[in-house]
């Protein structure tokens, strides 16, 4: 019988493992099941198509020619003895290897005055999927006044488009600074300059505490007792892994499921990558590892690396919004232990640069604004490379 391998989640870890498992000549039937009525897509640019820069479409990602996806299609229970799947509207599938590449769910913020009679208050979005991006962008041709709550990643990308739609928009984030997983302080403070010059306020170190509005929302009550008017509201909180499936079989659950350097979960024949998988205490929560996640699962089960193991990614972090551009990895404190910290600031071109060296080796970097040197530094950083003598002719490279 021909090998049967199921991967639970047509997103772009699980699109990602089947096109490199095909790509290394690997056999039998390889199917997806995705919950989302389109095939998979880049995640990552929700906010460019959100912007108008891209359609749909052109976000699509390849899965491999003989890969089947089955769109629409939710699995919602795991048969481990059996080796099958339960799936919406009452059908099974079996399968020989599963790969469980689920994601993750938006985090909804405990705001009062957050949901309406039919879920989330009218005017309130999260932004997740092509069908969430779709009901944002209708809702913004009607819409006056923007607040976005959460000024990570997704939270300053979702800003910039509503801005490049012409909305007034003002980011509401708890921490003292913006991205402040990847970038410090003074990045903060330029990205936040970036935003300013693009219409875009921001409020670090502010917490939401309701919504106004009896049926739509009108504003964003702080924490403060501040109110900022709005008749449209962007949750931009973080993602949480979605493990209920995996939970519910018995698979061994942490943060995300929990698997070892095979990438391999608890129960025989299953493996998880991607923003659900946990692997030595991490969720990496990023393209990058997802894919180095998916490439060394694809290697091992098409037969090309069987012994190959994952020790971990050296992610880089990376935002490419129009005007607003950085990249960030590594350790990038200021009180990091035994490391040293070489840093350029143009003011007249708004570009940050750092560096934090240990010794001769590269351990973290900023860049901000201006990305040229950007290939170099993520080359030196993942390969864990020495420095040249003179470590700025990185930070100068075009």
């Amino acid at each position: 019988m021909s090998r049967r391998i199921a991967v639970v989640g047509a997103g772009m870890a699980g699109a990602r493992f089947a096109q490199q498992y095909r790509a290394l000549g690997g056999d039998g039937e390889v199917v997806l099941y995705g919950a989302e009525p389109r095939g998979p897509y880049n995640r990552v640019l929700l906010a460019e198509v959100l912007a108008g820069r891209y359609d749909p479409e052109a976000i699509a990602l390849d899965c491999g020619a003989g890969t089947r996806v089955r769109r629409g299609c939710e699995v919602t229970a795991l048969d481990l003895t059996e080796r099958r799947l339960r799936l919406s509207g009452g059908g099974t599938a079996p399968y020989d290897d599963l790969v469980l590449a689920t994601g993750a769910n938006p985090v909804l913020p405990p705001l009062s005055g957050l949901h309406g009679p039919h879920g989330l208050k009218a005017g309130v979005h999260a932004l997740r999927t092509l069908a969430d991006c779709a009901r944002l962008a209708e809702d913004a041709a009607r819409a006056t006044r923007a607040v976005v709550i959460g000024g990570g990643v997704l939270g300053i990308g979702a800003a910039r488009a509503l801005a490049a739609l012409g909305l007034p928009v003002e980011i509401v984030h708890q921490a003292p600074h913006l991205v402040e997983r990847h970038l410090d302080e003074q990045a903060g403070q330029v990205l936040r300059g970036f935003l300013a010059d693009l219409g875009v306020e921001t409020y670090p170190g502010n917490r939401a505490r309701a919504l106004h509005g009896p049926d739509r929302v009108t504003g964003v009550r702080l924490a403060s007792g501040y109110l900022l008017e709005a008749d449209l509201v962007v949750l931009a909180c973080g993602v949480r892994p979605r493990t209920g499936l995996a939970r519910t079989a018995g698979i061994a659950v942490g943060s995300g499921v929990v698997v070892d350097d095979l990438l391999a979960a608890s129960a025989p024949g299953v493996h998880a990558i991607g923003d659900c998988a946990e692997h030595r205490g991490t969720v990496h929560g990023l393209a990058g590892p997802a894919w180095d996640q998916a490439d060394l699962l694809a290697a091992r089960l098409a037969g090309t690396a069987p012994d190959a193991r994952y020790t971990g990614s050296r992610p880089l972090a990376r935002l490419s919004a129009g005007p607003l551009e950085y990249a960030a990895f590594g350790e990038v404190g200021e009180d990091v232990p035994g490391t040293d910290v070489l840093r350029l600031v143009d003011p007249t071109r708004g570009s940050y640069k750092k560096l934090v060296l240990r010794g001769d080796r590269l351990v973290g970097g900023i860049l901000l604004g201006d990305l040229a040197a950007v290939g170099g530094l993520a080359r030196a950083y993942e390969r864990d490379d020495p420095l040249p003598e003179n470590p700025l002719d990185l930070l100068t490279t075009t």
